[in-house]
């Protein structure tokens, strides 16, 4: 059997504090490595990728959070595969995931944001855990500001 496996281009990965300090590092520390890797902060892929992180990260500090406990977030560049992977990982691992569309719940919705940024998304288990995974189509890299509105909430 020949399996492929696809090797990183570029990898970032942080552990952070369960908080909403950790969280909001997490945003930014996403941000600056796609900038640095070609994606500015204004463009499209880096504006959607801040999005998710933000969701998700909000949601592994918020309902994946155990005392004492870190969270991590993970960038992979996948150049074969022309894609972006982003990863949060939270140490809570007894919790399912809420996917809700209800109008009138005082929750849920953000899993609904997550769909429809991400070309794919999951979740797998961990032996302390789970990962939350959600995948961008990867464009390639700008060379300066495109001038346009980010195309948030439109899957590619």
């Amino acid at each position: 059997m020949n399996v492929e496996i696809s090797t990183p281009a570029a990898e970032l990965t942080q552990r952070l504090s369960a908080t909403p300090r950790g969280a909001r590092l997490a945003r930014r520390l996403v941000a600056n490595a796609l900038d640095t890797w070609g994606h500015p902060y204004d463009g499209d892929l880096n504006d959607t990728a801040q999005h998710l992180v933000a969701e998700l990260a909000a949601n592994a500090v918020t309902h994946g959070r155990v005392p004492g406990r870190d969270f991590e977030v993970r960038l992979l560049r996948l150049d074969a595969e022309n894609t972006l992977r982003i990863e949060v990982s939270d140490a809570r691992g007894d919790r399912p995931l809420r996917f809700l569309t209800d109008p009138e719940a005082d929750g849920g919705r953000g899993l609904v944001l997550v769909s429809l940024l991400a070309r794919t998304w999951g979740v797998a288990e961990r032996a302390v855990g789970k990962t939350v995974w959600a995948e961008l189509p990867l464009g390639p890299p700008e060379t300066a500001c495109s001038g346009t509105t980010p195309r948030v909430g439109l899957r590619p």
